[in-house]
């Protein structure tokens, strides 16, 4: 960006304002991971290892992973706040390329694209309670994405107002496992199928239940875009850690309940184990709750990607001249309002093509090496950064430095590892496709001619 427009924008565009709490943080991380996964992976956990004391460690050690990366994002969250989040570490550490390749791989497949696959979920789960047809769902789908992005043009306030509400459903939810597990304990109900014969540990099973368990983690590092909002730089600290130490609780409660309930060969079969359990200890009506409780999930999913997707969009358009009107924040409601219209647009039309294709969601899953990709950089961004930038305040430092990020950059490596196996050769094709265009993207706005008071 030339120096006469980022003086204009100085001048005309308010940065963001520092108004919110930790809670309203905290309410962003939590809902970013706790989504439909854990009502889903566990069973494909329980189906890998075949041995209860190993699923419940192995959902620990994902536990210590998300930990890991926690403090890495709270250390770098702190000392550079910024709405890009990932988008400013990656820049600071790798240059602007890498940075805008990842937010590029956001905004124009990952963030948009999940936000219409879980709408798709919030309408699944809909139908459950109301009979609905295929372009029904699709219009229930589009309806929530419009509902959540008019709640985040109302306010920052608003909006993580509305999450705290939605979150609070996720914890309900996985408490009431826990109550629905000590209900049938208590009244000596027996399990449906417990493990007879537990398989001992073997390394190539206990590393592909990691997979799944490590996936049902992922996501905290968005609320990062939060961090130039926070009231004060340990406020991010406290979100990020608390927040995470709160999912890996009730991870271990979920997956204890489960269990308890279930039995580990019940849980291994069971397509829905939150609604069965439910169902089991307090009939119809308690499978009903719990469907109700795994849509309010996917929508808290969907509500925290247009919070922290429009700040990532919005962050890269402060420095590229070409994309000027999507880097106007609005003061009175606190966002970056073009630049949320952006992806609700992107995210509708994503939803019509998932109306009319079955390749929608296999899309989303080909890109999920993309993702572990950048999140591998993170762990090295922090160590490069402590080098390049000593004097930069760092308000919180990771501890056990630096085991702990190359730690959760091993876990990162691991997953990414994982998933090119699982898309194989044409999943690969597609997720570095992605980043092939964003590469031609960056060229052509580089290559606009600018105005003659930008030079």
């Amino acid at each position: 960006m030339t120096a006469a427009l980022r003086h204009r924008l100085a001048m005309t565009n308010p940065a963001p304002r520092r108004i919110l709490g930790p809670f309203a943080a905290a309410s962003v991380v939590v809902g970013m991971v706790v989504g439909a996964g854990i009502f889903r992976s566990a069973s494909l956990v329980a189906a890998t290892l075949h041995n209860d004391v190993l699923v419940l460690l192995a959902w620990g050690l994902g536990g210590v992973f998300a930990l890991a990366g926690a403090l890495v994002y709270a250390e770098l969250a702190s000392a550079f706040p910024h709405p890009g989040g990932d988008y400013r570490f990656l820049k600071l550490a790798y240059g602007p390329l890498v940075a805008f390749l990842f937010a590029w791989s956001r905004f124009s497949v990952i963030f948009s694209a999940s936000a219409a696959m879980l709408a798709f979920v919030a309408a699944d789960y809909a139908a459950e309670l109301v009979p609905l047809s295929a372009s029904a769902r699709g219009g229930v789908a589009a309806l929530a994405v419009v509902a959540l992005t008019a709640l985040n043009l109302a306010g920052v306030k608003r909006s993580t107002g509305g999450q705290l509400v939605l979150v609070a459903g996720d914890v309900v939810a996985l408490l009431a496992l826990g109550g629905a597990a000590a209900s049938l304990i208590a009244s000596g109900t027996p399990v449906v199928a417990a493990t007879a014969q537990p398989q001992p540990f073997a390394a190539a099973a206990f590393g592909q239940a990691m997979v799944f368990v490590m996936l049902a983690f992922g996501g905290f590092n968005d609320a990062a875009t939060l961090s130039a909002e926070v009231r004060r730089p340990r406020d991010m600290t406290l979100a990020l850690v608390g927040g995470m130490g709160l999912v890996t609780a009730l991870y271990l409660l979920a997956n204890w309940a489960y269990l308890a309930g279930l039995g580990g060969e019940g849980l291994a079969a069971s397509a829905a184990p939150a609604a069965q359990l439910m169902a089991r200890a307090f009939g119809p009506a308690g499978q009903l709750v719990m469907v109700v409780f795994v849509g309010l999930a996917a929508l808290a999913i969907v509500n925290a990607l247009v919070i922290v997707g429009g700040r990532t969009l919005y962050a890269v358009a402060s420095e590229e001249p070409a994309l000027g009107r999507l880097a106007v924040w609005d003061a009175a409601a606190g966002v970056p309002r073009g630049a949320i219209w952006v992806q609700c647009a992107l995210s509708l039309l994503l939803i019509a093509w998932g109306s009319v294709s079955t390749g929608f969601a296999q899309m989303v899953d080909f890109l999920s090496p993309v993702f572990w990709l950048f999140l591998s950089l993170t762990g090295p961004a922090l160590i490069i950064l402590r080098r390049r930038l000593p004097a930069a305040e760092r308000p919180f430092q990771v501890p056990l430095y630096p085991l702990v990020p190359l730690a959760f950059t091993a876990g990162c490596l691991f997953v990414l590892q994982s998933s090119l196996a699982y898309v194989g050769w044409r999943g690969a094709g597609i997720s570095f496709g992605v980043l092939a265009f964003g590469l031609i993207v960056r060229l052509a706005l580089k290559a606009r001619p600018q105005p003659p008071g930008d030079r």
